[in-house]
This record gives structure tokens, C-alpha cells and sequence, in this order.
């Protein structure tokens, strides 16, 4: 077996199977899970006609690249949401099935380890971070650098802080924007400082911005595409990834897309070739109708505001937590519990029968410090009664451990 597969570590979901072994939860409360950021709105009729009316197209092989339609639909989308200029729907923009495969797949066309003989090529990642950044690093022979978010910073990263000779190493640089856990979104001037650094060490850029379209302002999140354009510069060394998973409930469908540097899509659209990586004709085509349609983008964000709106003051109460800028996680901290991230996600499981993820499960030790460490991440994805009950019982748990 290959070596490398001995460096990956657990998900963070097995860690938290492990954490409640032997944990009977009190039977007096009906499960409620806020744990898993798979989201749980209903997926709009319309999607789910468009798969069905199409199941014809599964006498054909599809081709890697996608469909011509899926691709312009794609780059029209791109081009109305961040205000780009027109998109080459043939070399800019690639389907792909859903962002994570993607993700840990770019890696492996990505990584030259020949290119950095003896120190090692290095995979830089946002820590805490989506454990899909590491794994893809280790597989493609590399390894990951943790750079800590920065609660101060609005968890953005210092990444004025990394010494110059680690940045010599790092060939690929993962980001996400808005961030899994904290909701951080990235600003104009953390992008060209990024953009500056990429130029300067010759590392891609791969922006994860699946919780895109999950925002609480009235403006939203600046992608990485946008950044490049607004500050006049080319997309070279530069793609995104993005998903219909989150904005618009179908995460069974398996959907997304890379775009950007079209020199780099092209080696991975050969990668992908020989990887097996083409979709489901049916698949793009409720893809074609997902893309086409924001209304149900605005209902289902429209629903994720009074979600959060209506959940967080109530958890402010007992925990250090705000409203983030982007996504459908709050990133408490429970310092002020007495409890640390386990023993809190623990004993809420085992009393009143909440989940809940521990931060430090979403981080590693880097630099002196786990960045996850006496934070939790609640995923509110159900509807708001149920998110409503599982805020209320956290509340009356955080008030017995005060009494």
C-alpha cells in the first residue's frame, strides 16, 4: 500500500465517534445534530425535474470537460456574480463533481516534488481548516504548513508571518473564503497581498468559496476571480472552486466547478481524463438549471438570516460567539464554560443529546498553539425550530455549569 496513506489523520467525524464511545445520551431529549455542515433545506423542485427529465443521457459517456452548455451556464454565472469580463467557457472553466473531489484532486496534478529536492514541497492551508487541504497535500508527496487564523483579525491569517524560506517551498496555497469554520471573508487587500506573494514565489493559488452565496450582509463575499480583476491583474496561477451543494441544497447532486488560470486547467483537464473525473449528463443538466436560477439562492439565504438572526443572540448569552460574515457555522468559544472543546461537545451530547464539533478537531498544533482549541463549530443547517430547541438546551447546559 502506498506509504503516504499512513500520514492521513482521522476525520474529524470519526474523532467525535470516538469521543462518545460508551455515551448514552439522556433519553429525555430528541436528537438534534449540529455537527455535520451538510445542508438540510429542501432541494428545490425544479433541480429535481430538470435530473429526471434528462435520465436519457445515460446511454452516453460524457466527456471530462462537460458539456458546452454546463460550461457557459458556469462562466455566465461567474461573470453576473462577480462582475468579470466575458469567460472562455472552453478553457476557463471546468466541471467537476462536487468541490471536494476537486480539492484533493488538484493537488496530485499540482505538486512537482523534483521541484524542491531535499527540503520537500509544502502545501500551505488556512488552521484551523477543511481536513481535504491536508489529506491532499500528504497524497501528492508534500507537506501541508499551517498558517493560525487570528481572532483578533477577524480569523484571517498572518501571512506576513511566514519566513521567506518556507514560502520558497510552498507550491500550492489553499484558502476559504468564506472560511470553514470561522466565516471569515478574505478583503481586497488580504488578496493582493496573496496575489503579490504568488508572483513573487511562483505558488497557485486554489480558493475554496463553496459558502459563497451564504452571506448575513448586504454585500456579497468578494471571490478570488473579482480580487484579480478589481486590482487589474490576470488570473495566472489562479482558479476557484465552487459548489451547488450549499447554495442551493443538493449535496447528493455531486455538482461544482474549478475556473481561472487557463494554462493550469488545461493540465488538470488531463489529469482528470485519466482520473475518471466526468459527470453525469443528467447531472449537468440540472446543473444547467441550478446555475441559471437565483431565486432559490435568495429564499435559502433569506432563511439562513432568520436562522441565525433568531440562534446567536441566544448563544451569546452563555458563549463567546457573533454572527460571522459568511456560511452556515458559528465558531463559539467556550473558555468561559470551564469546559474545554471535548468535555463541552461531550457532556451537552451526553445530557442533552445536542452534537456539536470541537474546534481543536478542526485544527492542528502549529506554532505553540491549536487555533481550534475551546472552540466549537455548530453547523445551523436544519430548519430554525430545530435550531431554536438544540440553542435553547445549550443555554440551559451552559447555566448548570455556572450554578
Amino acid at each position: 500500500m502506498n506509504p503516504l496513506l499512513d500520514k492521513l489523520h482521522p476525520y474529524p467525524f470519526e474523532k467525535l465517534r470516538q469521543l462518545f464511545a460508551g455515551v448514552t445520551p439522556n433519553a429525555d431529549y430528541r436528537p438534534i445534530s449540529l455537527g455535520i455542515g451538510e445542508p438540510k433545506h429542501p432541494t428545490p423542485p425544479f433541480i429535481c425535474e430538470a435530473l429526471s427529465a434528462n435520465l436519457a443521457g445515460l446511454a452516453a459517456y460524457p466527456a471530462t470537460a462537460g458539456s458546452e452548455a454546463l460550461r457557459g451556464t458556469i462562466a455566465a454565472w461567474l461573470e453576473r456574480r462577480y462582475h468579470l469580463p466575458p469567460l472562455d467557457p472552453a478553457t476557463q472553466v471546468l466541471p467537476v463533481n462536487g468541490s471536494r473531489e476537486a480539492l484533493f484532486a488538484f493537488a496530485q496534478a499540482v505538486i512537482d516534488p523534483a521541484r524542491t529536492p531535499g527540503a520537500g514541497a509544502l502545501v500551505m492551508c488556512p488552521n484551523p481548516f477543511y481536513q481535504i487541504y491536508e489529506g491532499a497535500a500528504y497524497l501528492a508527496g508534500a507537506e501541508p504548513y499551517y498558517v493560525n487564523s487570528d481572532p483578533a483579525r477577524n480569523f484571517g491569517c498572518d501571512y506576513d508571518s511566514v519566513p521567506a524560506e518556507v514560502w520558497q517551498r510552498v507550491q500550492l496555497l489553499y484558502l476559504c473564503s468564506p472560511g470553514n469554520p470561522t466565516g471569515a471573508v478574505l478583503s481586497l487587500t488580504e488578496w493582493e497581498n496573496l496575489f503579490a506573494l504568488s508572483e513573487r514565489h511562483g505558488f497557485i493559488i486554489a480558493s475554496d468559496e463553496c459558502y459563497s452565496e451564504i452571506y448575513h450582509g448586504a454585500e456579497p463575499p468578494l471571490g478570488a476571480l473579482q480580487a484579480a480583476h478589481t486590482l487589474g491583474l490576470s488570473y495566472d496561477r489562479l482558479v476557484v472552486f465552487s459548489s451547488l451543494s450549499k447554495r442551493s441544497n443538493v449535496p447528493g447532486l455531486r455538482s461544482g466547478f474549478v475556473a481561472g488560470d487557463a494554462a493550469v486547467l488545461k493540465k488538470f483537464l488531463l489529469y482528470r481524463t485519466y482520473h475518471g473525473g466526468a459527470m453525469s449528463p443528467p447531472v449537468q443538466a440540472a446543473s444547467v438549471a441550478a446555475w441559471n436560477d437565483e431565486r432559490h439562492v435568495e429564499e435559502n439565504r433569506a432563511q439562513y438570516r432568520a436562522k441565525f438572526d433568531a440562534i446567536t443572540p441566544l448563544l451569546a448569552e452563555v458563549l463567546d460567539v457573533a454572527l460571522p460574515d459568511a456560511g452556515f457555522y458559528l465558531w463559539a468559544d467556550v473558555t468561559r464554560t470551564g469546559l474545554s472543546d471535548t468535555e463541552f461537545a461531550r457532556r451537552l451530547y451526553a445530557e442533552y443529546n445536542v452534537t456539536v464539533l470541537p474546534g481543536s478537531y478542526l485544527a492542528r498544533d502549529a506554532h505553540g498553539t491549536n487555533p481550534g482549541r475551546n472552540r466549537i463549530r455548530m453547523a445551523l443547517v436544519a430548519e430554525t425550530a430545530e435550531g431554536l430547541e438544540a440553542a435553547q438546551r445549550i443555554v440551559q447546559f451552559c447555566n448548570t455549569l455556572t450554578q
